[in-house]
């Protein structure tokens, strides 16, 4: 079983940066796909961004350009840099891993932006 932990959220001015990390404890993190979703208030939850194993990288459209999802398989870590922040980026964000028929998911770290 793996167990993910996110770290990094924060209070920030729009237009500002933010890196998250998902570090994630239990055997074979470099076989799971790894991925971030965020949850705003009283909206659902939505993809962010995903990584597979390959190091294969998928952005929703409203990120791209501004995020950068990258994994570190020999510290277990998995990053959301996150750049040109705007409020509407304002949420909770989870980090998943995912393998065969096995899902993960976080407990979520707070991104603020000020506007």
């Amino acid at each position: 079983q793996v167990q993910l932990a996110e770290s990094g959220g924060g209070l920030v001015q729009a237009g500002g940066s933010l890196r998250l990390s998902c570090a994630a404890s239990g055997p074979s993190f470099s076989l799971y796909n790894m991925g971030w979703f965020r949850q705003a208030p009283g909206k659902s939850r939505e993809f962010v961004a995903a990584i597979t194993t390959a190091g294969r990288t998928s952005y929703a459209e409203s990120v791209k350009g501004r995020f950068t999802i990258s994994r570190d398989n020999a510290k277990n870590t998995m990053y959301l840099q996150m750049n040109s922040l705007k409020a509407e980026d304002t949420a909770v964000y989870y980090c998943t891993a995912s393998a065969a028929q096995y899902e993960y998911w976080g407990q979520g770290t707070q991104v603020a932006v000020s506007s």
